[in-house]
């Protein structure tokens, strides 16, 4: 059988018009992070009809990963994410256009990571703070919106970074003369500040060393369902988008919805005594240790 684009995207049409569908189709995307919620953004995004995607992920699949990552299966187990997307991206569209770059973001290799690229994606690991630093910054030097989005618990929240909004160090509040456990809380607070999943969420099943969280693949469908929503928007100039300090989460156990903002990002009042609380109720469960450990 003989691909068509045309033919296999014709149903996003109504949503979107044929000439968005032929704009979409040159778009590139880079997604940092091919696991959970990356794995989901490029498998959303290249059935919307995106045409160009860079990706790089260093790690490789395993049965841990099987609750939540949509290439996750016994017959990848032990293969790279980002390889693994690939194939899954071409065999949708054997026409698009697929780099891999080797192993995770680095200083090395972020320009030409992001070059070319009309949007950036975050799916890096949620412990993985150093370069998901490297990666909002790089962005935003380069003027390119870049868009986070957590699968936490059964909801997920959206972030998005670009000019005139606050760039994801000012609105963390993190620098470099923070301790990684410190850049962790701030980063944990900053994502979803309504924290409407927690009253189910026990974080007893949190363990640093090893990026272990409570997780499933409704948070990380809700998260990707957010992103690429957004994605759309910014890909196609469309109205109605918003950049950080504003945040959103939707959680679709408690079907509940915060949209909000966050003026001074984490360095509000409010923001600060969430991070005292948290503090508190990480000593009490031991994870300062933990986090003590990796450092």
């Amino acid at each position: 059988m003989l691909f068509s684009y045309s033919e296999a995207f014709e149903r996003n049409i109504g949503l979107i018009s044929e000439r968005e569908q032929q704009l979409l189709r040159n778009k590139t995307v880079a997604i940092a992070g091919c696991g959970g919620v990356g794995s989901v953004h490029a498998h959303t995004l290249a059935r919307i009809g995106v045409g160009n995607f860079v990706l790089a992920d260093p790690d490789t699949y395993s049965v841990a990963n099987f609750n939540r990552q949509i290439g996750a299966n016994m017959s990848t187990v032990g293969e790279n994410k980002a390889q693994v997307m690939k194939k899954l991206i071409l065999s949708i569209n054997p026409e698009a256009n697929v780099r891999v770059t080797d192993g995770g973001v680095s200083n090395e290799n972020i320009c030409s990571f992001i070059e070319g690229s009309q949007l950036v994606v975050d799916g890096i690991d949620f412990f993985s703070i150093t370069p998901r630093r490297l990666l909002f910054s790089a962005a935003w030097d380069a003027g390119l919106p870049a868009l986070t989005a957590a699968p936490l618990g059964f909801s997920g929240a959206l972030l998005v970074f670009d000019k005139p909004g606050m760039s994801f160090d000012e609105y963390f509040n993190i620098d470099d003369a923070q301790t990684y456990y410190d850049q962790i809380i701030n980063f944990l607070i900053g994502l979803a500040p309504a924290a409407l999943h927690l009253p189910y969420m026990d974080l007893k099943g949190v363990d640093p060393s090893t990026g272990r969280g409570p997780s499933s693949i409704v948070g990380v469908q809700m998260a990707a369902c957010l992103l690429c929503a957004q994605a759309i928007k910014i890909l196609l100039d469309r109205k109605g988008g918003f950049v950080a300090p504003e945040y959103v989460q939707f959680d679709a156990y408690r079907l509940k919805t915060k949209r909000g903002r966050l003026g001074k990002g984490n360095r509000g009042l409010v923001q600060k005594l969430k991070r005292k609380i948290v503090l508190n109720k990480f000593q009490d469960l031991g994870l300062d240790k933990a986090f003590d450990a990796i450092e």
